[in-house]
């Protein structure tokens, strides 16, 4: 009989925002075979519009199928906010979204009275933080606010650069208007900025919501026996642009290898 199990577990973003749930689920999960795929040809995926975002996210299911994925999550706020309940029914593998999967963990979060939520356009449009948290806890006033320039800065390694600087600090001035208790980045790549985000608001503010994610995927894995028991690979595949995936990368996961260029 065949050991399901050691199927891949399968990740995706439209860059390396994605490796910040990556690496966390690998360091719980060490046994788990894994893919990854950064669409970095239709990077950002905040700026782009419902209809193209359930094409792309259609493309990279069909594609973890064929690679004969167990799970696949969805390490993209933007895909799980806009594509998730289009296209949740549609494959024969298990799918984790971020945005629905954390928001029951942060909505029962003691103390906590206001929330920012900081995320793309498209994110912010589909009010998925604060119809999430709402479902769990109406108690809380959740606030959103876009950063449209935060995902090209972590892409394009301009983190320290002074224009980029004054960018995360005007997003941060604007969600301190709103008195938050704790300030949600609600994307991927946003937590690569907190050497720049801690410069201006306290760290212990910030809420990471890969670091739920992650454990959530765990628990989940173990009560559904997915769990694997020998690690054998790991693959990076990219649609467009290895080498600058993998220099962008190694600021929070280092691999040995180019990702492989695929066109979905």
């Amino acid at each position: 009989m065949i050991n399901t199990n050691r199927r891949p577990v399968a990740f995706f973003d439209s860059g390396v925002g994605g490796l910040t749930v990556f690496e966390k689920a690998k360091k719980l999960l060490p046994n788990e075979n894994y893919l990854y795929f950064g669409d970095t040809k239709n990077m950002p995926y905040g700026e782009k519009s419902e209809e193209q975002l359930v094409e792309f996210a259609d493309r990279i299911f069909r594609f973890f199928e064929e690679k004969n994925a167990k799970a696949v999550v969805m390490a993209c706020n933007t895909t799980s906010a806009i594509t998730y309940d289009k296209l949740k029914n549609k494959y024969n593998f298990k799918i984790y979204p971020i945005i629905q999967n954390v928001c029951s963990t942060i909505a029962k979060m003691e103390n906590i009275k206001s929330i920012c939520v900081i995320a793309t356009p498209a994110t912010v449009n589909s009010h998925a933080y604060k119809n999430e948290i709402e479902k769990y806890n109406r108690n809380i006033n959740v606030f959103e606010l876009a950063a449209p320039n935060w995902v090209r800065i972590v892409e394009e390694h301009r983190i320290n650069q002074p224009q980029s600087i004054m960018q995360v600090q005007e997003v941060l001035e604007a969600a301190q208007s709103f008195s938050p208790d704790k300030i949600i980045l609600a994307c991927t790549h946003y937590p690569y900025l907190m050497d720049v985000l801690k410069k201006f608001v306290q760290e212990d503010k910030f809420i990471d919501p890969s670091v739920y994610f992650a454990e959530n995927i765990k628990n989940d894995f173990v009560k559904s026996g997915l769990v694997n028991d020998k690690f054998e690979y790991e693959k990076f595949y990219v649609s467009s642009n290895p080498e600058n995936f993998k220099t962008a990368s190694e600021f929070f996961y280092k691999s040995d290898t180019l990702p492989e260029l695929i066109e979905l």
